[in-house]
């Protein structure tokens, strides 16, 4: 067996781990230090999630300032303040472009790379993480088990075996494998396993930024039977109605949940109908409640409002006058109320949408066609689950692990960060922040406890 040793051994090259390295090296040049340090990943390349973020233009963080950064963050954001003001979205923006990589500031303060190219930011990580002499990155490295160890001193220490019968020591460690969505990426979940070996609480784990599903919209599915209660898997085939929706493209909607009959959060923006179900934007805002409700047995509705900037009586007006006008109309002559009725309705809705529609609303005339668009109702059956879920939400106890540093109050010289923490942000660059604020401190943390 091959025996290794380090200061630091850090498991996972993702955002969070990379950025640990990085913090790791950035104290190093502080105190006039160099600390042995190796991370670990076991997928060929590293940064394989960051790659696929924001369908590949990667939305790196968001630039808001903390009092408004901190309303899209759960559950409890405060937990994230401390390494937040240790590395904010304008340090994040600096860090890169002193990594060699230029970034651009679009609408609803997102921030990208200037090339829109999410690979130039898995390079810019990996060339500050391994900027120090003593750094190693080992990717293809399967981690099968950490334990921790007493030296001879007394002191805690650690043992990290990998599958192909290496073994490692060192004396802190920090976790950053990620948590369970998109596990072609290498989220397995392995991080929250060694978290339970060393004592630490899981608590709520659930798909996030995860597509739901309307009733009628897959093919029969089996609903909740694995463990996850209310996961339709992202394969299963369309219904009619999911074909016809599928591929519409929303702008400026709004959209209400509805749980056991009560509106219980309301958002504006854009929806996108795809393979999975509704998503986009507000869509995947909403998913967060919608999957708590469903796993917990709620009854669970979503209302679209297509004409949110028009009041219903104003609309009604407006459709008052265009069926008038259709029906004055030397083309509706003969033409079957059914015919005109269509007609109407394609006026006041793109076209590639009014088939499902009808299908939803069967009973809507020229009459109810307002409170239709201004309401149209989606039962939601399920959602979909780790397989193409954006994040996932829960994770190990905020009450074991210290804010400020990120180490375990459990185990001396265990830190955690990134998606494995119970920390989870909505769609907008806000995840990657998490991931790259939490990983910089549990650097920081670790090089200056040695």
């Amino acid at each position: 067996m091959e025996k290794h040793s380090a200061d630091i051994i850090i498991i996972g090259g993702g955002a969070a781990g990379l950025m640990a390295a990085a913090g790791i090296h950035r104290f190093d040049q502080e105190q006039g230090q160099e600390h042995k340090v190796l991370v670990l990943e076991k997928m060929e390349r590293p940064g394989r999630k960051i790659m696929i973020t924001g369908k590949g233009r990667c939305n790196i963080t968001n630039v808001k300032p903390w009092n408004e950064f901190s309303s899209h963050i759960h559950p409890k954001a405060a937990f994230l303040k401390p390494a937040f003001f240790n590395l904010n979205p304008e340090a994040m923006l600096t860090f890169l472009q002193e990594a060699g990589l230029e970034t651009v500031v679009e609408r609803g303060d997102r921030a990208y790379p200037a090339s829109y190219v999410s690979a130039d930011v898995v390079d810019a990580l990996v060339k500050a993480a391994t900027a120090a002499p003593g750094t190693e990155l080992l990717c293809g490295k399967t981690v099968s088990g950490t334990t921790s160890v007493k030296t001879r001193e007394g002191c805690s220490a650690f043992r990290v075996n990998c599958a192909d019968g290496t073994e490692y020591t060192c004396r802190k460690l920090i976790i950053t494998t990620g948590g369970l969505s998109y596990p072609r990426t290498g989220s397995t979940g392995d991080g929250y396993r060694w978290a339970e070996a060393f004592g630490h609480k899981v608590k709520n784990l659930m798909p996030s930024l995860t597509a739901v599903v309307p009733k009628g919209y897959k093919q029969t599915a089996e609903v909740g039977k694995d463990e996850l209660k209310g996961h339709i898997a992202r394969e299963t085939p369309l219904s009619e109605l999911g074909s016809a929706l599928c591929g519409n493209q929303l702008k400026n909607v709004e959209l209400s949940l509805i749980i056991d009959g009560n509106v219980v959060m309301e958002e504006f923006g854009d929806v996108d109908f795809t393979d999975g179900g509704l998503e986009g934007p507000i869509g995947f805002k909403l998913s967060r409640r919608c999957v708590t409700a469903l796993t917990n047995g709620s009854k669970v509705s979503i209302a679209m409002d297509l004409k949110p900037a028009v009041a219903e009586d104003a609309l009604n007006a407006r459709i008052s006058n265009l069926w008038n006008e259709i029906c004055r109309d030397r083309r509706s002559s003969g033409r079957s109320y059914k015919d005109k009725f269509r007609v109407l309705a394609g006026k006041l809705m793109p076209s590639s949408l009014m088939t499902p529609f009808l299908k939803m609303n069967p009973n809507a005339d020229h009459k109810t066609l307002g409170r239709c668009l201004k309401e149209w109702k989606f039962d939601i059956e399920g959602f979909v689950g780790y397989e193409r879920c954006v994040i996932t939400a829960g994770g190990i106890a905020a009450d074991e692990l210290t804010a400020k540093t990120l180490e375990s109050k459990l185990v001396p010289g265990l830190y955690f960060a990134g998606e494995l923490l119970d920390l989870d942000g909505d769609t907008g660059g806000y995840n990657l922040q998490i991931a790259f604020s939490s990983g910089f401190l549990a650097g920081i943390s670790a090089a200056r406890s040695l």
